[in-house]
């Protein structure tokens, strides 16, 4: 079992310490850590990272009737849409603790939890971050710019640390997309009127795979127990992701035929009006 000296450690070999980190994690690939989840924030921080995460919970509701609310080439199906999410129709406060904790794991659960932390103004795929530059990383959020603190991340000379996940897990090439010129999805949530308006979100992430033969030498490596960390800058990853989709557009795609957001989002993504 692994303790917090050990999650320092793993922090400075990978040149991490008193960066913006954004983190996507796998609890369970430790193997056992001494504190739990918490303990592999509290390593990081004493490190002198901000460490930030996704912190996505499923408030949404329907797409209202309404046309202007429903644009083509969404990656969505009107008429059978998806099951949606266990918040649907309630409106989402940044203050709230819920979060989607099957999907986004025990790590950014425990960010979430911890009092000191802010988090963004989204209600589907808000961010969440504790140290010195939380509020600068998340501030900029909004409804209609999901990754406003991915772009903050790459202001601060920011790093991604993924720990125990792959790249099909990186947000950060959701942006990339957006980069490359694509109109990313929209997706629709309580407004806090409890009328319903559209929020920005990412797609499909099952074909990020294949970023790595571009991003493979911006790659640090090392083991924090029985997890394999990488982590890469995310200035550079940004921009070498977005040359990636701009010279071959199906990068992005996950192989399934009818995976409607793949198809979409490599058409360009939505057709928005008004």
């Amino acid at each position: 079992m692994i303790g917090v000296d050990d999650i320092r450690e793993g922090a400075r070999t990978l040149g991490l310490a008193g960066r913006p980190i954004c983190v996507h994690s796998s609890y369970r690939s430790f193997g056992g850590v001494e504190g739990g989840p918490l303990a592999v924030v509290t390593g990081l921080l004493a490190e002198g990272c901000t460490v930030m995460v996704p912190a996505f919970a499923s408030f949404f509701v329907s797409p209202p009737i309404d046309a202007r609310f429903r644009p083509p080439r969404n990656g969505w199906s009107y008429d059978s849409p998806p099951e949606l999410g266990r918040h649907e129709g309630r409106v989402y406060t940044p203050d709230t603790t819920e979060i989607d904790t099957d999907e986004m794991g025990a790590i950014p659960t425990a960010v979430v939890n911890m009092p000191a932390r802010a988090r963004g103004n989204h209600p589907l795929c808000s961010f969440a971050a504790v140290g010195s530059l939380a509020q600068r990383l998340i501030a900029p959020q909004a409804p209609l710019n999901v990754y406003a603190p991915l772009d903050a991340l790459v202001a601060e000379n920011g790093a991604v640390l993924l720990m125990g996940v792959d790249f099909t897990n990186m947000t950060l090439f959701h942006l990339a997309e957006k980069a490359a010129g694509r109109t990313l999805f929209r997706r629709w949530a309580k407004g806090p009127d409890g009328t319903p308006m559209m929020v920005e979100a990412g797609g499909c992430s099952g074909g990020f795979g294949a970023f790595g033969s571009a991003l493979n030498d911006l790659v640090r490596e090392t083991h924090v127990g029985a997890s394999r960390w990488w982590a890469l800058p995310a200035r550079e990853t940004l921009t070498r992701a977005a040359e990636a989709i701009r010279s071959n557009p199906m990068v992005t795609h996950c192989g399934r035929n009818a995976c409607d957001r793949c198809n979409d989002a490599v058409a360009g993504g939505p057709i928005l009006t008004g």
